[in-house]
């Protein structure tokens, strides 16, 4: 029912998909969380997993934390379905929001679903199989059954307007940064982050998932192409394996340069800011983003960033970084070469990209998806363009 004048908007959020090491989606719904809670305007519930209770209460100490969810994802997936109806029942929510692309089917509540992007759609050979096939089937489904849906690009939405036609607003709430995380001027004990990671300057740096629409192997083959005459020089791949990983590892091994690749896995999220703001340069190679929250990082970082053209990204950097075509190995390679040998243009850059990111806020994004929750609540708002 629509939040009276006499009490906030009762707002459940289902933080149960996100993972230990969140990265994308799981890294939007923390930051999202967080501010939402900033905020007071709301009474904020949030559905956690039943082993992972703790931590939300550390993000957001004044939500109401439900760790009912069960801890494997099949039986998370089922437990949506069945028994999440039942609890949105009892709280007497105003507002349910699936963070995720997912809600439950039959909860008699008004829901907001957010949208990432299409390619288990468009590119369906990105993903596992088994996830195609649920995805394919229950985004539409939570599309349809949702009062009103967030897109997190102008991208995105006009991927969802065009692929699903809904009959309700897509609010569109861009993802933003941490300004106190991200930042030009170096943290203290940086350098001690840097080497508990084994980097070491000069590098090219990657932050992100290892998965195939990161292009990684591009990178790789570019990476040793810019290696002749700078013998110091080393690549840093940053992110946990994904999904078809083995091709990244495929690549290292035939670059011919694999001793000069450093892949520290996972990188904690204090460590973040200093691997992309010591960089020479940041690539983030991607095919296709919904959004692309490392590119928005190294620009707030001051980081002389190389990206891709085509999608949410060139929406998001706009023209403080270099472009090139998505899965252009040669155009890469050149932009690499270029901003290495140049260091005017890397400073261009470095100065173009804090403000650029300056626009992006956490706050700004939890304040669009205030206005989806009181559309959907019942409340007039008009959905972002």
């Amino acid at each position: 029912m629509p939040a009276d004048n006499l009490r906030p908007m009762r707002v459940l959020v289902d933080v149960s998909a996100v993972p230990s090491d969140p990265v994308g989606a799981g890294r939007y719904t923390l930051e999202l969380v967080a501010a939402l809670a900033r905020t007071g305007e709301i009474d904020l519930s949030l559905l956690a997993r039943r082993d992972d209770g703790e931590r939300w209460t550390a993000v957001a100490p004044t939500a109401r934390v439900h760790a009912v969810a069960p801890t494997n994802r099949p039986a998370r997936l089922v437990w949506e379905q069945t028994r999440a109806p039942r609890l949105a029942a009892a709280l007497d929510l105003d507002v349910w929001h699936g963070p995720h692309y997912t809600l439950p089917l039959r909860a008699m509540v008004p829901r907001v679903v957010t949208v990432h992007d299409l390619t288990f759609f468009d590119h369906p050979e990105w993903h596992e199989r088994t996830k195609v096939a649920y995805f394919r089937r229950v985004i539409p489904a939570a599309v349809r059954n949702a009062s009103a849906i967030v897109a997190v690009s102008a991208f995105t939405a006009a991927g969802i307007r065009r692929q699903f036609d809904p009959t309700v607003p897509v609010f569109v709430a861009p993802h933003g940064v941490d300004h106190e995380h991200f930042r030009t001027d170096p943290a203290p004990g940086e350098d001690a982050l840097l080497r508990a990671l084994g980097v070491g300057s000069p590098y090219i740096a990657f932050v992100g998932l290892l998965e195939p629409r990161k292009n990684v192997p591009a990178l790789v083959t570019a990476f040793a192409r810019v290696t002749a005459g700078r013998p110091n020089l080393r690549l840093v791949l940053g992110g946990g394996d994904g999904w078809g990983a083995s091709a990244v590892r495929e690549a290292v091994v035939a670059s011919g340069v694999a001793s000069r690749i450093l892949r520290p896995g996972y990188v904690p999220a204090d460590a973040v800011p200093a691997l992309l703001r010591n960089a020479e340069v940041v690539a983030y190679p991607s095919l296709t983003e919904g959004f692309g929250l490392p590119a928005l990082e190294a620009l707030a970082c001051g980081a002389p960033l190389v990206s891709t053209s085509g999608s949410a990204v060139e929406e998001v950097v706009g023209d403080a970084a270099l472009l090139v075509a998505p899965g252009d190995v040669d155009a890469l390679t050149s932009a690499l070469d270029w901003l290495l040998s140049d260091p005017h243009a890397r400073t261009d850059l470095a100065l173009r990209g804090p403000a650029r990111a300056q626009g992006h806020t956490w706050d700004a994004s939890a304040a669009i998806h205030l206005e989806a929750y009181r559309h959907a609540a019942g409340q007039r708002a008009a959905p972002s363009s």
